[in-house]
């Protein structure tokens, strides 16, 4: 697997996936999840050369001694690394979930490097005070009642609040793992099966720390200076995050662009891969 050195001489791993044409980095939300669970991103390989950067702590990338590194200003600065190490004046960057506060703050730090913004599923970090919740991830949840898994997931949550012990936190997570899919078919049941595994809980610990308040207000008035087109996608059925995020944090942007996608979740390459890769490369296009 293909390494860079970043800033602190720190060897990362990425991988790459598809044709040898313009590439798009992509990065792996969780957070400190293992780029693994990206996949090909719904067939995305197939049209661009897809560039996945594993995160400290994550896949192949090693551990590091000092935690700050894992916060997202950090990653944001292992990321001009790559980009450099790959001889790239300008590209693409793609985002999922907690990544996409990195990206953000490496949009608003080094605008100009960047020629299209996609931010799926964003959960709004830059936009929202700490401690606020999705406005609407809640009443997503509650009018999914009616599904079968629904009354086990909705227990899990609650116990969720009180659990402590590392066995119990698993069984919960796992019972509670459809709320975050469309529906609960083979594909979707796969695809959660490996996200204990993929769990780093150092780095996930690590993503939101050094940033205080003053600091997010900085990036969000620096994205103002982001001209690159930006595209934020959201699923109609997420409760992780929410739908209505999406349009806040394409309004963060001159440029942002908005869609909400129907009959998706969280993971929307895996709910509906075609809906998704046709909305994301009609955005693209042939970079």
């Amino acid at each position: 697997m293909p390494h860079y050195r970043s800033y602190d001489d720190a060897a990362l791993s990425f991988r790459l996936l598809g044709p040898a044409s313009s590439p798009l980095i992509c990065l792996a939300g969780g957070p400190g999840r293992d780029a693994a669970y990206l996949g090909g991103l719904g067939g995305l390989d197939r049209s661009y050369r897809l560039v996945i950067p594993d995160a400290r702590g994550t896949g192949n990338s090693p551990p590091s001694d000092d935690p700050d590194r894992y916060a997202f200003p950090a990653l944001a600065q292992d990321l001009e690394t790559l980009r450099a190490h790959l001889c790239l004046d300008r590209f693409a960057l793609l985002a999922h979930g907690a990544a996409s506060a990195t990206a953000q703050v490496y949009a608003a730090s080094y605008p100009e490097r960047l020629s299209h913004l996609v931010l799926v599923c964003p959960e709004g970090r830059i936009q929202r005070a700490q401690g606020e919740l999705p406005d609407d991830a809640r009443e997503i949840f509650e009018s999914r009642s009616s599904e079968p898994w629904w009354p086990d997931a909705a227990a899990a949550v609650r116990r969720l609040a009180t659990a402590s012990e590392p066995e119990e936190v698993r069984t919960l997570l796992a019972q509670a793992a459809p709320m975050a899919y469309a529906r609960w078919d083979a594909p979707q049941r796969s695809h959660a099966a490996k996200k204990h595994s993929q769990n780093n809980p150092v780095p996930r610990a690590g993503f939101p720390q050094g940033v205080d308040d003053l600091a997010r207000l900085s990036v969000l008035d620096n994205l103002r200076e982001v001209l690159c087109p930006v595209l934020v996608v959201t699923g109609e059925l997420d409760t992780i995050t929410g739908v209505r995020v999406g349009q806040t944090v394409a309004d963060s942007f001159p440029r942002g662009e908005w869609r909400r996608l129907s009959g998706v979740g969280h993971y929307p390459w895996v709910d509906d891969p075609d809906l998704f890769r046709a909305s994301v490369t009609s955005f693209l296009g042939a970079l």
